[in-house]
């Protein structure tokens, strides 16, 4: 169960989120509040896991409050003002609603943040042993992109971005190769170049520096290629 509020300080839109919420099995509201003061006394008071965020409201707006707050909880902007929407995203908000919030338009952010949500738990888990899990999310432009790892071929890094190639398209993301490296499976993954990460599975043929993977061309660097050799090929060359 999601645990929600609401922070606007229009009645009629506190009203229809409400109602929305309640037609919604995994969500559960846990509060109101007219601005984002009252949301920090609840964040003090109980977990909260998602907020329907306000952002012209008194006291302090809705932006302004997220730039101030480390680490917030799930963020689903609600607001008359499309113009904000850029700075929003900027700030990791989930989605990002404009009134007049029509049901499909609240069903489809909230089933993001349930994927959201299911994918904090299960790293969570996995932090512990109890469970590993098969998908990640990215942060693509103003996109949150679900991945499989069983549908990843390779992962190439340009400077600061890495780009994830994949059976169904290749995604861009603002991430550094060794950041991503510490979240693969060692066993499934290997590093062959300080430029690329391979998916071992996918690997169809290896000829001279190269590996080919589908029509893609891979380099192994001299300094991997050992290592690659090892745990890519001998263990399963038949010989003579």
């Amino acid at each position: 169960m999601i645990k929600c509020v609401i922070i606007d300080d229009e009645p009629l839109a506190v009203e229809c989120i409400a109602s929305y919420i309640k037609e919604v099995s995994f969500l559960q509201l846990v509060g109101t509040g007219t601005n984002p003061l009252d949301l920090n006394a609840m964040l003090d008071e109980q977990p909260i896991d998602l907020i329907f965020l306000d952002i012209e409201m008194p006291f302090i707006n809705g932006i302004e409050f997220l730039k101030m707050t480390p680490d917030p909880p799930m963020v689903i902007i609600t607001t008359a003002y499309p113009s904000y929407a850029l700075e929003g995203f900027q700030l990791d908000v989930l989605d990002y609603l404009v009134k007049p919030i029509t049901f499909n338009r609240f069903l489809k952010a909230v089933n993001k943040s349930k994927d959201y949500h299911q994918l904090l738990h299960a790293t969570s888990r996995n932090a512990t042993g109890d469970e590993t899990p098969d998908y990640f999310f990215i942060k693509c432009d103003y996109k949150y992109e679900k991945l499989y790892f069983k549908d990843i071929l390779y992962i190439e890094a340009m400077q600061n971005y890495i780009t994830i190639h994949t059976q169904k398209g290749k995604y861009m993301t603002l991430l550094y190769l060794k950041n991503i490296e510490e979240k693969l499976n060692p066993q499934a993954f290997i590093r062959v170049h300080k430029s690329y990460i391979v998916s071992i599975s996918k690997i169809e043929a290896i000829e001279n520096n190269d590996i080919h993977i589908q029509t893609h061309r891979i380099p192994i660097s001299r300094n991997y290629q050992a290592e690659v050799l090892g745990r890519v090929v001998n263990d399963r060359l038949w010989k003579k």
